[in-house]
């Protein structure tokens, strides 16, 4: 069975349906995949997650390399096992924390030497090393160390970091292909190749091209959506995917706003993850079909309709907006898990509104619809 099937084309754009095939379960695309950094999506249980649909979860290498360590998670069984999920896993490599804990860490061609931010204690990454701890973790889609660079980043460091991303990818790829060599097709882990490049349309495209000729199973977009502009995202996400071969998934890393996620889709992009439906969710903002807001505003003291009018989810169903912006004044937590399970359902809703769309030939019309409504 071929891993990744493009099951229906937009004729009016470069969006797709696809049936992403994994060992653990299949994966329909445009998918969102909620956040479980640390072995859980805040504030929200596997229950809410499978009622949500989700599909397909992202955890981190890094964060779970440091705890709960390898140790305990192969005497649970795995991640899987030990944070009761049945769904496909997809494991990120570290690559990111390389830019958001710069000051912890040194970059040389053997790898990344890490101080813990938990305890301070030293850790080497390489990428044969995290081709290893993805096999320990028991994740379903894995992906290559990489080296994400900050924003902005002058060309000269994005083409030294890009070099370096496309050195570690072929020790990843040569690791991979010996450490599964023996496994039974229909149990071998997915190995995504991260690109970067920053915002240079020529690195992008390099970055592509190279990742293409070491034949991944799919690729993650890497350093995006990390304080560059829109014009910036658009013209570097057009640059990479334009060499991609098109019968394999497109990943775009950390993208979670709405308006960004409909665009990426109809440019090719298949699979998206970020830690936003949460993290709005502790602050009090929620997404809705009219655009976000903050439930605290004294407008919704007394306001009885639902988070968002539209929504199915647990939250939408039963309580109020009057009583949830009450919850999160108060300081009680059920206000964070209430946001935080309606935020993730839009995000998934979206996506099947246009799965729904690209099947049925309208999705540049649903898009239009939903930025009039959003923005």
């Amino acid at each position: 069975m071929e891993h990744f099937k493009v099951l229906n084309k937009e004729k009016d754009s470069h969006a797709r349906c696809a049936l992403l095939h994994t060992r653990t379960g299949d994966v329909h695309t445009p998918v969102f995949m909620p956040v479980a950094t640390q072995a859980t999506v805040k504030a929200v249980s596997q229950d809410d997650l499978a009622a949500l649909q989700t599909e397909c979860m992202l955890s981190n290498t890094y964060h779970l390399y440091l705890r709960p360590g390898l140790e305990v998670l192969k005497k649970a069984g795995g991640l899987h096992k030990f944070m009761s999920h049945a769904g496909p896993i997809l494991t990120d490599s570290g690559g990111f924390q390389v830019y958001s804990l710069s000051r912890l860490r040194k970059i040389s061609e053997e790898g990344v030497k890490f101080s813990s931010h938990i305890d301070g204690s030293p850790h080497l990454f390489t990428p044969e090393k995290v081709i290893d701890w993805q096999a320990a973790i028991g994740s379903d889609i894995w992906t290559c160390l990489d080296v994400c660079v900050e924003n902005p980043a002058d060309y000269g460091h994005a083409r030294k970091a890009l070099d370096q991303t496309k050195r570690w990818a072929e020790r990843a790829r040569r690791h991979f292909d010996k450490l599964v060599k023996d496994m039974p097709k229909e149990n071998r882990p997915l190995l995504f190749g991260i690109l970067q490049g920053s915002t240079y349309p020529d690195l992008r495209a390099e970055a592509a091209r190279h990742a293409a000729g070491l034949d991944f199973d799919g690729f993650a977009l890497g350093g995006l959506s990390v304080g560059e502009t829109k014009k910036q995202m658009r013209e570097a996400l057009a640059a990479v995917m334009e060499p991609l071969p098109k019968n394999k998934p497109v990943y775009f890393m950390g993208l979670g706003s709405p308006e960004d996620i409909w665009d990426s889709v109809g440019a090719g992009v298949d699979m998206f993850d970020c830690v936003l439906p949460t993290r709005y969710a502790r602050h009090g903002q929620v997404l809705a079909s009219a655009g976000r807001y903050y439930i605290k505003n004294a407008a919704h003291r007394l306001d009885d309709q639902p988070l968002d009018p539209g929504c199915d989810c647990e939250a939408c169903r039963k309580y109020s907006r009057s009583y949830i912006s009450h919850l999160f004044k108060a300081g009680e937590m059920l206000s964070h898990r209430l946001i935080s399970i309606h935020n993730l359902r839009f995000l998934i809703n979206q996506t099947h509104e246009m799965r729904r769309a690209i099947k049925e030939n309208r999705f540049e019309e649903a898009r239009s619809r939903f930025m009039s409504d959003y923005l």
